[in-house]
């Protein structure tokens, strides 16, 4: 399975999991890090594109972004929170592919499949996840979002915007 194959959400999205036997659990371990508080500025990290994004590759991202400015401002100094879960299944409809297999097997037209995989949708400026900071920190977390953007199937922009003042 390759992800290239799901970036592009094509169809109605398949989400109805009480259906499938073996389905496959979110590998998103948290969606929230840091330690909540009073922070001045919100970095977001912000999709460019309509996407899927794989469940492995979100959580990538997460760790990579938050091991990058624990380093920097400790575990007390951020607030990261993931804006997206994976609900849509991806699945796939396995082939033989030995020698003579063209004799033994050539699909099913609109076979169901196996489920493999779970993604998120992701629309056009959608955030993806958001780190809360000091204002002595945002370059730091400007840093880590482009970080986390390798780990991604699509360029992201990376937002700076003010928390408001209570």
């Amino acid at each position: 399975m390759h992800g290239g194959c799901y970036r592009i959400g094509n169809g109605q999205p398949y989400t109805r999991k009480e259906f499938i036997k073996g389905k496959p659990q979110p590998k998103i371990a948290k969606f929230q890090g840091g330690k909540r508080g009073e922070y001045d500025y919100i970095v977001q990290l912000c999709s460019n594109e309509k996407m899927q994004i794989r469940h492995m590759a979100i959580e990538s991202a997460r760790l990579s972004a938050n091991k990058t400015l624990e380093q920097t401002t400790g575990e007390t100094g951020y607030f990261s929170v993931l804006r997206i879960y994976p609900h849509v299944l991806l699945r796939e409809n396995k082939m033989i592919a030995t020698a003579g297999a063209d004799r033994l097997q050539e699909g099913m037209r609109r076979a169901f499949g196996k489920a493999v995989s779970l993604a998120a949708r992701v629309n056009q400026g959608q955030v993806i996840m958001e780190m809360h900071v000091r204002k002595e920190h945002v370059e730091a977390a400007k840093k880590a979002l482009a970080g986390a953007c390798v780990k991604l199937p699509i360029t992201p922009t990376i937002k700076v915007i003010q928390a408001k003042a209570s």
